[in-house]
């Protein structure tokens, strides 16, 4: 402050040898010649040592009748006038920043992934009509001329659950004069085309909870006639709504591979895998899976793996491995096989591919942003099946990639060869 003060008596002392420049507020002295100035009585310097004191404020002279038409030469600026500097913003490194919530994830807007021109999955077109008849448990003794199949035709219950009820092994002979028990519960008849998601979602049951109260096995494909018992609800409690039943099913992967085939007719076969993905199959054909596993697996994309899998830190589950790579990095086939499903149904993987590959083996694809298979193609090992993306739930660029033996996801990097 001492510094300034010094500098601006400095300043107006100079001002005042300048011509046409007025003398310092207060003075009465006349203006000096302005080709010899004469040296007037100045305040004598100030050193950072001496305070003034008198000049603690600074003034700024008015204009004197001289010259009227120029403003007043301003003599010095406020000490408290600041100028604004103009600074970057403050960013934070990326390394600093907290990992995106699961509900941040969610929130965000998703991208549409592409897809090639292809009909819905059967599950969507072929709605299910709940109208499950519910029987109660009994016993029935075999007549002359019966069998298993006109028995659950005649008491409604299904033939697969009163041969689990009774013991009886394939292909499930009676004798006449046999007691058969007959398990009460609610039995849905399969129509040509209904797949066992449709079916779960017509009654607000999860599709798990049907494959096991039924014991169905692989390949999971219904039969056009055959009744299936649908667990939980009572005889004579009231129906919930089909807004009520629909939100009370969840679609996952297991649904899709047990569940995503349409019952197959009394003469239909299982269509054979299209080479080409202009090649679409219907949504009401049966997709038959490879019976053999024809080679080993390679890894669906070059990256590093961001997610192991199991259970993470914050208890959830992850099914398979998730691989960092940049979004359009072609995904390519893991090992030779047919494509059981391609879309995005299920939201938290967003663009998805589903492949079988025999003995039991399927592999899973997802968030990615370009889908370029089509469902019931076949497809070879190293063939690109999609684009990789930030789709679903992802918080990066990565590829989500499974490995199931049936029903059980397995790790893939146990399977994987190493890198």
């Amino acid at each position: 402050m001492e510094r300034k003060l010094g500098i601006i008596g400095i300043g107006m002392l100079v001002t005042g040898c300048i011509p046409n420049m007025e003398p310092p507020a207060g003075s009465t002295a006349p203006a000096p010649p302005i080709v010899q100035p004469t040296p007037a009585p100045v305040t004598p310097r100030a050193t950072p040592s001496r305070p003034l004191p008198t000049r603690a404020t600074p003034v700024t002279p008015a204009p004197t009748a001289r010259d009227t038409t120029r403003p007043a030469i301003r003599r010095s600026v406020p000490v408290t006038a600041t100028r604004p500097v103009a600074r970057p913003p403050v960013t934070r490194p990326p390394e600093a920043r907290p990992p995106a919530t699961r509900a941040m994830v969610e929130a965000a807007p998703q991208k549409p992934v592409a897809t090639l021109p292809a009909p819905r999955p059967s599950w969507e077109i072929r709605p299910v009509t709940p109208d499950a008849r519910a029987i109660a448990g009994s016993t029935y003794t075999v007549r002359p001329g019966d069998t298993l199949r006109s028995i659950a035709d005649q008491t409604g219950a299904g033939t697969e659950a009163i041969a689990r009820a009774n013991a009886l092994p394939p292909p499930y002979m009676v004798r006449i004069g046999q007691k058969l028990i007959i398990p009460g519960g609610r039995f849905h008849l399969v129509r040509p085309g209904e797949t066992g998601i449709a079916i779960a979602r017509a009654y607000g049951v999860p599709w798990s909870q049907i494959v096991d109260a039924n014991a169905l096995t692989e390949p999971y494909v219904l039969r056009a006639g055959q009744r299936v018992l649908i667990p939980g609800g009572t005889v004579g409690a009231p129906a919930s709504t089909a807004a009520e039943r629909a939100a009370a099913f969840s679609l996952n992967i297991d649904d899709i591979l047990t569940g995503g085939e349409p019952a197959l007719a009394s003469n239909q076969a299982p269509a054979k895998p299209s080479t080409t993905p202009s090649r679409v199959l219907p949504p009401t054909a049966v997709v038959a899976a490879p019976a053999r596993l024809s080679s080993g697996f390679v890894w669906p994309v070059e990256g590093r793996v961001v997610k192991r899998f199991g259970a993470g830190s914050s208890g959830e589950r992850n099914d398979g491995i998730k691989i960092a790579t940049p979004i359009g990095t072609p995904v390519k086939a893991t090992a030779d096989g047919v494509v059981a499903y391609v879309g995005d149904g299920i939201a938290a993987l967003g663009g998805l591919v589903i492949v079988k590959h025999g003995d039991r083996w399927t592999s899973v694809y997802g968030h990615a942003s370009k889908l370029l298979v089509q469902r019931g193609q076949a497809v070879k090992r190293g063939q690109t099946l999609a684009l990789s993306g930030q789709s679903g739930f992802a918080d990066r660029p990565e590829v989500h990639f499974e490995l199931r033996r049936g029903r059980t996801p397995v790790d893939p990097l146990s399977q994987l060869p190493r890198r």
